[in-house]
């Protein structure tokens, strides 16, 4: 996954504070900020300022994915691909990196390389699922 908030944050000048950095990410994302539960997913899933917890990485980065965000969308598709906390799952990852793929060139990438070890019947269905979630995605902003 790519942390690149978190980088700057740590070349900003003020001293890292891992624990810190947690305690604010999990404010805002508890109020259904999407970059910010991207963000503690991705402190989850690197052990920094918590212990190294797979299971919590998946949930917050999941959160922020369904909510749109083309980074934890890159991340969960990542995630299914090396099984980090969930049983690994290429379809799984072929519909989060080709979500990620409409705005993330470094997701574009990915899927590729996934498509190379999927059966043309697998890639169908992937890309049924990825037409199925957006359309349901469409319906939710509708309401």
């Amino acid at each position: 996954m790519d942390d690149i908030l978190l980088d700057i944050i740590s070349e900003s000048g003020v001293p890292k504070d891992d624990a810190e950095a947690v305690k604010w990410f999990r404010k805002s994302a508890e109020q259904d900020y999407a970059m910010a539960q991207y963000n503690l997913g991705v402190m989850y899933s690197v052990g920094n300022g918590v212990p190294e917890d797979d299971v919590e990485a998946m949930k917050w980065v999941r959160k922020a994915a369904e909510q749109g965000d083309a980074s934890a969308q890159k991340g969960l598709g990542i995630i299914y691909y090396n099984a980090r906390g969930v049983p690994k799952d290429f379809g799984k990852a072929y519909v989060w990196l080709n979500l990620a793929a409409a705005s993330d060139s470094d997701a574009v990438k990915l899927r590729s390389v996934l498509e190379k070890k999927m059966t043309k019947e697998q890639i169908a269905e992937g890309q049924k699922l990825t037409r199925e979630w957006l359309e349901r995605k469409a319906k939710e902003k509708e309401q």
